[in-house]
């Protein structure tokens, strides 16, 4: 059976203060939180590699460090085939920018058409002036340029230190963890180890489910584009694969690239509507076959939750919200389900 804790009930206000609290400080301090966190699930998810080195008689500060070397390498060698790839097609982009720009021209004038024939029922309206729809533009340029660059600031802070994070990380799980325990009565110390292992089971489970569904969206989605033919099948099926696993939005967002790249080829619907429904049917497979096997059995998530979670991440962090809403929302219920107080609240996240 599983053990509870037992905290201290505080009032409401005292609830909200602190949730308040949390939120600003998950909002003002995003991208040491969000890289914090990035090297927390990966250091849950390589333990077994090292746990693996340490039974052959290799340290395991030795052990980390090629654990974490093998995964930069791994990564860089991913990183430096899609950069190829992306050089190519930077180069044709061009001959996609026209074909693009064609179609944005085709759908203004058949928008103008409708607009000019609503024109003829109903009054005009006076136009606002060029000024004030100057101002807007440049308003949302600078407004999308300055998320661009906190964008990558967290990218550049993530890369620079989630490798020595992940070493410190993997390498003194031991003393970490026995500082961690130092924290709780003895009395309470058996109940936090269990929420610990628990909450251990669920991030390295949702890490191995996700990189796996991924791997198979990735591989039959490079597959399929090879097999129709279209340019840059292995860009194109791993950023569509990957995409396609983004819960609810996946389905579209997978469409884009493959769309944009079909233009070159096709000047009919007909094909458009075929891809579109075979990534479609790879979305549903993943989301409703792979991911409850490989990671709802974990998690235990209901739908509403899962879908507050990625609304609330996702605004307060954007796409690495999106990124780490379940894990989050996860690791959440685990907490609440090991203490008493809290046990209704993750009866509410399963139920």
């Amino acid at each position: 059976m599983t053990q509870t804790i037992r905290i201290r009930a505080s009032t409401p206000s005292q609830r909200i203060i602190a949730a308040g609290i949390v939120i600003a400080f998950c909002y003002f301090a995003a991208s040491v939180v969000i890289t914090l966190l990035l090297s927390m699930m990966l250091a849950y998810f390589l333990d077994p590699l090292v746990e693996v080195m340490e039974r052959i008689r290799i340290s395991r500060a030795f052990g980390s460090l090629l654990v974490v070397v093998f995964v930069v390498a791994l990564v860089a060698g991913i990183g430096y085939l899609l950069i190829d790839r992306a050089e190519r097609f930077a180069g044709d982009w061009p001959r996609y920018r026209a074909v693009i720009q064609e179609a944005t021209q085709a759908i203004e004038r058949r928008v103008e058409k409708v607009e000019s024939s609503v024109s003829e029922i109903t009054p005009q309206q006076p136009r606002p002036p060029i000024n004030t729809v100057r101002v807007e533009s440049e308003s949302a340029v600078r407004g999308m340029l300055l998320r661009g660059l906190g964008s990558l600031y967290t990218l550049l802070l993530g890369v620079t230190f989630v490798p020595f994070l992940l070493f410190f990380m993997l390498a003194a799980k031991r003393d970490v963890w026995h500082a961690t325990m130092q924290l709780f009565p003895a009395s309470e110390r058996t109940r936090v180890k269990e929420a610990l292992d628990s909450v251990g089971i669920v991030l390295r489970s949702f890490v191995v489910g996700n990189v796996f569904v991924a791997f198979i969206l990735v591989l039959v989605s490079w597959g399929f584009f090879w097999m129709i033919g279209i340019d840059y099948p292995f860009l194109t099926g791993v950023v569509s694969g990957v995409l396609n696993l983004v819960p609810y939005l996946g389905a579209v967002l997978a469409w884009i690239p493959a769309i944009v790249i079909g233009m070159t080829h096709w000047s009919t619907f007909g094909p458009f509507l075929g891809m579109v429904a075979m990534l479609s049917f790879f979305h549903i497979i993943a989301m409703n076959v792979l991911v409850p096997q490989l990671v709802g059995k974990r998690v235990r998530l209901n739908a509403l939750a899962v879908t507050v979670a990625l609304l609330f991440w996702g605004w307060l962090w954007g796409g690495m919200g999106l990124v780490l809403a379940i894990p989050i929302t996860a690791t959440l219920k685990v907490i609440c389900d090991h203490i008493e107080a809290w046990q209704p609240v993750g009866r509410w996240l399963g139920a």
